[in-house]
């Protein structure tokens, strides 16, 4: 499993605006079979910033699967006016120091 992180910092959007849009998005990653997962959060100290947390089978699933499949060209038109605004976007690998209760 891969975690894909896409962190924003939004100067021209409100924050509402990308929740509805990942809202409208959203149906499209529940129906990739690449994607097992995802959450959307923002900064409580810096409002503006918000954080899209993906789950993929594993970037090569994410990037040939998903982005060349067809759930891909509906999910970035419900995301494509803030494609500008992104700060980071970038796969990560889990290791062993977790912890839940």
């Amino acid at each position: 499993m891969i975690v894909e992180y896409i962190r924003y910092e939004l100067k021209t959007h409100q924050p509402s605006e990308l929740v509805e849009a990942y809202r409208l998005a959203a149906p499209q990653l529940e129906a990739a079979p690449q994607c097992h997962g995802y959450e959307l959060s923002h900064c409580v100290e810096e409002p503006s910033s918000l954080t899209l947390r993906i789950l993929w089978t594993s970037t090569e699933d994410h990037l040939q699967g998903f982005r060349k499949g067809p759930h891909f060209p509906p999910f970035l038109a419900a995301i494509r006016p803030f494609i500008g605004e992104i700060a980071e976007m970038r796969h990560y690998a889990a290791t062993d120091v977790e912890w839940h209760r």
